[in-house]
């Protein structure tokens, strides 16, 4: 019953920035274990951030420091701060949530039952 809505894809330059946001409906974004994953043409769906139900952060490498994970309560929704993007970012960005608990260190796609529908996010040079 929980859904997920992702919405702010676009595309930019290297070097832009973007914001992801992800509207949580029948569930209750403070309880869950929520993540980010980017999937592109032929390849697996990576883990590219996580936050646990009391916020806990983790990161892929290659995004640390460029990107953001967070989350509104209030707004029961998920945001995805992305910086100094690169072409490599480029993907379909999916919302994945969880009642939890997660099993932590490798963002996996596995550990979430809950998926958006993907927002696409292209970075031109």
């Amino acid at each position: 019953q929980v859904h997920l809505v992702e919405s702010g894809g676009a595309s930019v330059q290297a070097g832009g920035s973007l914001r992801l946001s992800c509207v949580v409906s029948g569930g209750t974004i403070s309880t869950l274990y929520m993540a980010w994953f980017r999937q592109t043409p032929g390849k697996e769906r990576d883990g590219i951030a996580a936050i646990d139900a009391d916020g806990t952060l983790n990161y892929l490498d290659l995004v640390k420091g460029r990107f953001t994970i967070s989350k509104d309560n209030a707004k029961n929704t998920l945001y995805l701060e992305m910086t100094s993007l690169k072409p490599w970012d480029t993907g379909t960005y999916y919302c994945a949530a969880d009642h939890g608990p997660i099993l932590w260190g490798t963002i996996a796609p596995d550990e979430y039952n809950n998926w958006g529908q993907g927002t696409q996010v292209t970075v031109s040079t």
